[in-house]
């Protein structure tokens, strides 16, 4: 079976935008940024309940060679799976306000050595270092998602230009077409 490949398209202000179509799309992309990360990353997840989040992570995990479940700590709000590097992944859903966060202890992920993914991290916006690559997913149609790629610091470019490489397509959505889907 080929390879999945996105839509993608750039957009303004150096970020790009991937169309997914399908859930496993979805993953899909996680999983090719799982295999790009390196312990320290922090990579920030926003977008509406449904809108994909948990998916792409489960992708990023895959990508980090982690074998079991992935699913979303909402009431747990931090869990740790063991891969290639590790996985620490937060839903901030149920907080309400940064010191929350803060609360968690969250700064000893993020000096650690793992991957940081963080689901509603717009919740916590004040608290996040210098370096992420963030993904904003949107829901385009019942099973398309738009995901916007953004990214701060040096290791965050880096990050979001190794993403958009290895998924280049062979055919690129113009940025018009693509805001009418």
């Amino acid at each position: 079976m080929p390879a999945l490949r996105p839509s993608i398209s750039a957009t303004p202000a150096g970020s790009t935008t991937f169309m997914s179509r399908s859930e496993r799309e979805t993953r899909r992309i996680g999983a090719t940024l799982g295999q790009l990360c390196q312990p320290g990353d922090l990579i920030l997840l926003e977008g509406n309940l449904g809108a994909g989040k948990t998916a792409l992570t489960q992708g990023i995990g895959h990508g980090l060679g982690i074998t079991g479940v992935i699913n979303s700590p909402t009431f747990t709000l931090i869990k740790e799976y063991r891969g290639r590097i590790p996985l620490y992944h937060f839903d901030l859903y149920r907080l309400e306000h940064a010191a929350q966060v803060a609360d968690l202890g969250i700064e000893e992920y993020l000096d650690g050595d793992g991957v940081c993914v963080v689901e509603w991290a717009e919740r916590a916006a004040a608290l996040w270092p210098v370096d992420w690559l963030r993904l904003r997913l949107r829901i385009s149609g019942p099973l398309r998602r738009r995901i916007l790629v953004d990214s701060a610091g040096a290791r965050g470019q880096a990050l979001s230009c190794q993403l958009v490489n290895a998924l280049r397509p062979s055919q690129r959505v113009p940025a018009r077409q693509e805001e009418m889907a």
